[in-house]
């Protein structure tokens, strides 16, 4: 069983965030999505057992940055 599944949004909102993510250290509009759902969610047992390759944990100045951008463009 694969431990992955879809989920759809729409294509404005997946070219928006390859333009927020740009230089910030994610490597796909996937990885920022999934962590700014876990940051959301706030359940820390959610979180992978194994990190992705290349994957980094963000720093809280990044993590703010990403909540400001999130509430700029009123996702938040």
């Amino acid at each position: 069983m694969n431990p992955k599944v879809t989920v759809k949004i729409p294509r404005p909102l997946y070219e928006r965030i390859q333009q927020v993510i740009e230089d910030s250290g994610f490597s796909s509009p996937t990885d920022f999505v999934v962590f700014v759902l876990r940051d959301l969610v706030g359940d820390r047992a959610l979180e992978k057992t194994e990190p992705e390759k290349g994957a980094r944990a963000a720093t809280n100045d990044e993590i703010d940055d990403i909540r400001r951008k999130l509430e700029n463009l009123g996702y938040l």
